[in-house]
């Protein structure tokens, strides 16, 4: 499997991000993890986007791809 950031998948992350209504802000993101129990780890990476505005998935993994 692949690992990403902190050796969270860029999988585990959409996993935490389920039924997000997008477009979606970073607050929006973080909340809704949080609703589905996302661990501190995930919440973190959240916060680390680059972006504050997202229009899909898609966005959500382009930022994961960014942070270093």
């Amino acid at each position: 499997m692949t690992r990403g950031v902190g050796g969270q998948s860029p999988a585990n992350l959409q996993k935490y991000l389920r039924d997000v209504g997008y477009p979606a802000s970073k607050d929006d993101l973080l909340e809704q993890a949080r609703r589905n129990e996302a661990p501190k780890e995930i919440l973190e990476t959240i916060q680390r986007l680059p972006e504050d505005q997202f229009g899909g998935p898609q966005d959500v993994m382009k930022g994961y791809g960014q942070i270093e």
